[in-house]
């Protein structure tokens, strides 16, 4: 067996030398900005100036977008397996977004490291796949050492980067330019605008084919159960109330027997029904304060004399948080019925339902 190699002490005492060094030079620097004022001038002309870069970036991609870019939404929606999107660096960061926004809005999708995938993640890649490779250069060594081994596998390789004459730009079937004039920051070396413009490009390219696919709000929140986004497209259905838990009353029923109703479901309100369910109006504590007033027989009133006709009514498929906006429309109200198409009910849904599903 051939003996490995390994570094002589010396160099090893070397680079643990030379990497202590780099490090308390990287200190001293850190402290000696630290301890000058800040330029808040100049630090805002500068903010100003990456913005307006980058902004421009953006601009310019949105006018050389053209039959590449059709092409590769094309044979991504006709794609019978999934995206894999490989990217290494900054690039690499990019791609992982743009699996995670291609998964969450319809397009199965994962992410490779390029440098993984030569040593044995290459296997999760088939020839139903649609590659996409990400390199500002175009030129990474890790990525266009696997394109050919990507084809070999009979994968589509779509390549986004901002070199037209690169590389993976030619070797790739499609190519998507992500080219930037320049990047914005001050040195000419962190990827800033060129980071940004492949971010915006990939977003582009996800909701293009969220919308070839007619990916729905429902769609969503199937993929968002969790999170501020999925109480968001909660639908009401979900939050109300229904069954013994929901108050009614029929429409010959005595206000007394109404207010009997109301105080045991407790949501300050029955719901007046005819016989086959449909809604005739709600009752509710602010009905019952007006009606009291002055009323001398109370026994013998009818609820049906008493209530609100026509009250706010919703669908249970519609998404609760848009019934905040209903109850808050003047007049406010904290309650909305829930009917089906005939006007039947089916439900009810109180403001704190809402705050109990933390919708608002």
């Amino acid at each position: 067996m051939t003996p490995v190699a390994r570094p002589a002490k010396a160099e090893m005492r070397a680079t643990v030398i030379l990497s202590r060094v780099n490090s308390r030079a990287s200190d001293a620097v850190t402290r000696a900005a630290a301890s000058q004022p800040l330029d808040g001038a100049r630090a805002l002309e500068l903010a100003r100036r990456v913005l307006a870069i980058e902004a421009q970036a953006i601009a310019e991609l949105s006018a050389r977008l053209g039959n590449a870019f059709v092409a590769a939404v094309e044979r991504i929606l006709h794609c019978r397996g999934r995206v894999v999107v490989c990217g290494i660096g900054k690039s690499g960061h990019v791609g992982r977004k743009l699996a995670a926004t291609l998964a969450s809005t319809g397009t199965p999708a994962f992410f490779v490291h390029a440098t993984e995938a030569m040593h044995g993640d290459l296997g999760m890649i088939t020839a139903d796949d649609v590659v996409v490779m990400l390199s500002n250069s175009g030129e990474t060594d890790e990525l266009v050492r696997l394109l050919p081994h990507v084809k070999r596998a009979g994968a589509t390789v779509v390549a986004l980067t901002g070199d037209e004459q690169s590389a993976l730009a030619q070797a790739a079937h499609i190519h998507l330019d992500a080219g930037v004039r320049a990047e914005a920051c001050p040195l000419g070396l962190a990827p800033t605008a060129s980071t940004t413009a492949a971010q915006a490009l990939g977003d582009a390219l996800a909701l293009a084919l969220l919308d070839a696919r007619g990916f729905s709000a429902e769609d969503f929140l199937r993929s968002h159960p969790a999170g501020a986004l999925g109480r968001r497209l909660v639908p009401v259905a979900e939050v109300m109330r229904r069954g013994d838990a929901l108050p009614v009353t029929p429409f010959a029923a005595t206000l007394v027997e109404a207010i009997a109703e109301m105080s045991r479901k407790g949501m300050g309100m029955t719901v007046v029904v005819h016989d086959d369910r449909r809604v005739a109006g709600i009752f509710t504590d602010g009905d019952l304060r007006r009606c009291v007033t002055g009323m001398r027989d109370v026994a013998s009133a009818k609820v049906a004399d008493m209530m609100t006709a026509r009250p706010r009514t919703v669908r249970a498929d519609s998404l609760a948080i848009d019934c905040v906006e209903a109850m808050e429309t003047p007049p406010k109200v904290s309650q909305l019925l829930v009917v089906d198409d005939d006007g039947r009910l089916v439900g009810a849904l109180h403001l704190h339902d809402l705050f109990r599903a933390r919708i608002v």
